[in-house]
């Protein structure tokens, strides 16, 4: 089960190095505080531009585009009992995770995020949804795995890092439905949730609701605002430095089954460049 490369999301920590945006922040204001003009908008990576990549998604501060209207999906009625335990029942009666994770503890999650699944029309939503527990299908062998496979012998620091130095004595290793990993996302996760991610990580695997937030929190920052471009990007924005341009097109062919397997449950076309 492939728990176990991901989130070894390396090529991301040039970008946190400038500093990750894990909350939400006041629009249409003078973007002083990210040294730009105010007539040019903060990405949320920390730049200064006026186009699309800097006032969309994630725009910190300065004339930000709005935000997209939610529509009036309602996510726990497309995550139906009957779709989350057709997941998890898959798993092994051995499997950690089988008593840990729970279509509650997702649901009680996704209340700090509302935006998820809730863009578009019912079939985008429909699709986000399936692609998000695509990939958790994937990461977690249907949700058998809370913890990497011998991650704790993996090195997962990014000591250049300034901005979230690692504890010493920590491991930032894979956990969770997306396998949170590096201390540059446990770091910023955890201040956005509310928990030490840099001297607790293991609350990550220790708290189910906690555990799912990583997951959406990671989702919302950095795959979200890719999924109208197909699948596939979605792949990229995940593992993408590993897998994707035939890194390993084996791993990206499961992923894609997964999604379209769960297309096919939810009813809905899964859409053009499924692959990466």
């Amino acid at each position: 089960m492939l728990a176990i490369l991901s989130m070894k999301k390396y090529f991301l920590s040039t970008l946190v190095l400038i500093g990750i945006i894990a909350g939400a922040f006041p629009r249409y204001t003078e973007a002083q505080d990210c040294g730009c003009a105010a007539d040019e908008c903060c990405s949320k990576w920390g730049y200064c531009g006026t186009t699309d990549d800097y006032c969309g998604d994630g725009c910190q501060q300065g004339p930000c585009s709005p935000a997209p209207e939610t529509n009036n999906v309602s996510v726990s009625d497309i995550v139906t009992s009957e779709f989350f335990d057709g997941i998890i029942s898959q798993a092994d009666a051995s499997c950690a995770g089988k008593s840990f994770y729970s279509r509650a503890a997702f649901l009680e999650a996704l209340g700090s995020y509302d935006r998820f699944g809730r863009i578009g029309s019912i079939d985008d939503s429909k699709r986000e949804i399936a692609a998000f527990f695509g990939h958790v299908t994937h990461e977690t062998g249907h949700f058998c795995y809370i913890e990497e496979i011998d991650g704790p012998s993996k090195d997962y620091c990014d000591e250049n890092n300034t901005e979230y130095p690692c504890n010493p004595d920590k491991g930032y290793y894979g956990r969770g439905p997306i396998q949170l990993s590096w201390n540059f996302n446990y770091g910023p996760a955890g201040k956005a949730i509310g928990f030490d991610g840099l001297n607790s990580p293991e609350t990550v695997a220790n708290d189910a609701v906690i555990s799912f937030k990583t997951a959406l929190w990671y989702w919302m920052n950095f795959v979200h605002s890719v999924i109208d471009q197909g699948f596939g990007a979605t792949i990229r924005a995940i593992n993408g430095a590993l897998e994707c341009d035939g890194g390993n097109p084996a791993t990206v062919q499961r992923r894609i089954e997964y999604y379209t397997e769960y297309c096919n449950q939810l009813g809905v076309d899964p859409g053009e460049n499924l692959s990466c």
